[in-house]
């Protein structure tokens, strides 16, 4: 009888200590989050000096695409257009020149996810800023759309797009006409949905031989593991089905693949630079950009992944005592967190030892 008392406070001491370690370690990855900048709700696109210096002449519309889709097929997970990949992309195209209309498969109001972790300046911007929530209260119905008053298309993410952009007859309309008239198109995460089921005239599918990118089935099945009965499909895999030429890229980094006029990229750390490939495609230099803190951040990333530890943190030093920028603890924070559900645990603990080495070289 003693003796399993004796096993069963073994097992209870264990059992607190694991839990004690836990606490500790919670505790430790708050410690490395900067504060909250309580002003960022409140940031207005008027008070952002790319959006409104130096604005170049009128060079014509951008449409940009988004779902109308608010749950995820059967099951009763909400969803909708991911924010930030309409936000950053429309204030890319505005600062360059270009004014930008919204439309949906259905019109109206569309459904939106706004994930707070991923939220910055430019994103709380577009919230308040009446000019595009006004756009979106009245997107264009796909039906209603005239393509020839755009240069260029957008199809911005968002789980929703899986559901509604395949098989949607106006859909595939407008990305024929943007083709065979040799326009821009554009596409980032779940947006590449819009290029399902689509053929040109000839038969052939729409992605035949080129290169393209999306959000890719690793990156979905981690977040979401019963994704495959979920969707109707993996992106990733029916991109390849109809003959694209898939560009997978590192899990949740930046991505982007250009074939010609088709500008793809694979998840929203890809938005920046697909929304500048395409004001290059259409023939113009993008305006200069301060990068952020999130994109300095992915390139620390990049080169961990590529190059390992010590040269991420020599990247670090020249961004942030060089070059006098930002780099995102949050964002490293979170890839600890990617790690341990992927039980990387060599991982899990440089990725908390690199938002520890920035942290050392910031004052916040």
């Amino acid at each position: 009888m003693f003796k399993k008392y004796r096993i069963l406070k073994w097992i209870l001491t264990i059992l607190v200590t694991f839990i004690a370690v836990i606490i500790m370690l919670g505790i430790y990855m708050v410690s490395l989050l900067p504060e909250e900048d309580a002003t960022l709700v409140t940031s207005e696109a008027k008070d952002i000096s790319y959006i409104t210096n130096d604005i170049p002449p009128y060079r014509g519309k951008i449409l940009a695409v988004v779902t109308s889709t608010d749950t995820m097929g059967t099951s009763t997970k909400s969803t909708g257009y991911e924010l930030t990949e309409l936000a950053r992309a429309y204030y890319v195209f505005k600062a360059n020149g270009f004014e930008v209309d919204i439309a949906s498969p259905l019109g109206g109001l569309p459904p939106v996810v706004v994930d707070d972790d991923d939220m910055g300046e430019f994103d709380y911007a577009f919230l308040n800023d009446d000019v595009p929530q006004n756009k979106l209260k009245n997107s264009l119905p796909l039906k209603d759309v005239d393509t020839q008053a755009y240069e260029a298309i957008y199809f911005v993410g968002g789980k929703g797009a899986m559901f509604d952009f395949p098989d949607n007859k106006y859909l595939q309309e407008i990305i024929r006409d943007f083709h065979y008239n040799n326009k821009v198109i554009g596409a980032v995460c779940h947006g590449p949905a819009a290029f399902v089921n689509v053929k040109l005239n000839n038969g052939d599918w729409f992605l035949k031989n080129k290169k393209v990118s999306s959000f890719t089935n690793k990156e979905e099945l981690l977040l979401i593991p019963n994704a495959t009965t979920i969707f109707p499909f993996l992106l990733q895999d029916k991109l390849i089905e109809q003959g694209g030429e898939f560009q997978e890229g590192i899990m949740y980094l930046e991505k982007m693949s250009r074939d010609e006029n088709l500008i793809t990229g694979q998840n929203p750390w890809s938005v920046w630079v697909l929304a500048e490939a395409m004001v290059q495609q259409m023939g113009y230099t993008p305006k200069p950009r301060l990068i952020t803190a999130e994109e300095n951040a992915v390139k620390v990333l990049e080169v961990y992944e590529t190059k390992g530890l010590d040269n991420s943190k020599a990247v670090i030093n020249k961004m942030i005592l060089e070059n006098n920028q930002s780099v995102s603890r949050s964002l490293l924070v979170n890839h600890s967190i990617v790690a341990a559900i992927q039980g990387d645990l060599t991982r899990f603990r440089n990725m908390l030892q690199l938002a520890a080495y920035v942290k050392g070289k910031t004052n916040n």
